[in-house]
């Protein structure tokens, strides 16, 4: 089944750091908004971020909240068609992107498949996704791991800054 009876609210990180990272991003939420079923209700600044774990160019990130019908293994699909019309390709473990979009949340949901952990298993580890999350919701949880906000003194090393 592809859709849910009722609407979920789910948050995306969306990350890019190939071409004009900025525009692909803002590209990016419209593309989100336009999905069969679903709407951006929110949506954070947009961040520059370093690297974690790779090298290449600073990361342009941010996170948007969705409204959507559709059930998390087929949101999670159109998340990665949005990415192939990027151009996305995965050579390599944390290679440079065109573009990422991550699916962090999904109501209260915790999924734990092959193809989908939710919530994302590192974005607790992340201040390119706490900080722009905590901007939309300031009290989100984490299922299964509590208050967000609780996770940022282990992100403070993490050099973040907001794109004006």
């Amino acid at each position: 089944m592809n859709a849910t009876q009722q609407p979920v609210v789910a948050y995306v990180g969306i990350g890019a750091n190939l071409g004009d990272a900025e525009t692909t991003v803002r590209r990016a939420l419209c593309e989100l908004d336009g999905m069969t079923g679903t709407r951006v209700t929110a949506q954070s600044s947009l961040f520059r971020t370093a690297p974690i774990d790779a090298g290449g160019d600073d990361y342009v990130n941010a996170v948007a909240q969705l409204t959507t019908t559709l059930a998390p293994e087929a949101l999670l699909q159109s998340l990665q068609a949005i990415e192939q019309l990027h151009g996305r390709e995965r050579p390599y473990i944390n290679a440079p992107r065109t573009l990422d979009l991550d699916l962090l949340l999904y109501g209260n949901r915790r999924i734990d498949t092959p193809a989908l952990t939710v919530p994302h298993p590192r974005m607790a580890m992340r201040a390119f996704v706490l900080i722009p999350l905590l901007q939309i919701d300031p009290f989100i949880a984490i299922p299964g791991c509590g208050p967000a906000h609780e996770y940022v003194p282990g992100v403070a090393d993490q050099a973040i800054s907001k794109i004006l």
